[in-house]
């Protein structure tokens, strides 16, 4: 989603309020959840859904 909006981790940081380390994490898919209020924040900044975000695997 970022690379769709031209937008990097750094300003999403920023831009959401988020913490480094949860940032890096979804980018590198090194996470097992997110808390609701980090994915608010983050569909705010990229004004999108949960639905643009996440991928399902099989």
């Amino acid at each position: 989603m970022l690379e769709q909006k031209e937008k990097s981790v750094y300003w999403l940081i920023r831009e959401a309020n988020i913490s480094h380390k949860a940032a890096y994490d979804l980018d590198n898919n090194q996470t097992k959840g997110i808390q609701f209020d980090t994915l608010y924040r983050i569909c705010k900044a990229l004004e999108c859904t949960p639905n643009d975000i996440f991928k399902l695997g099989h």
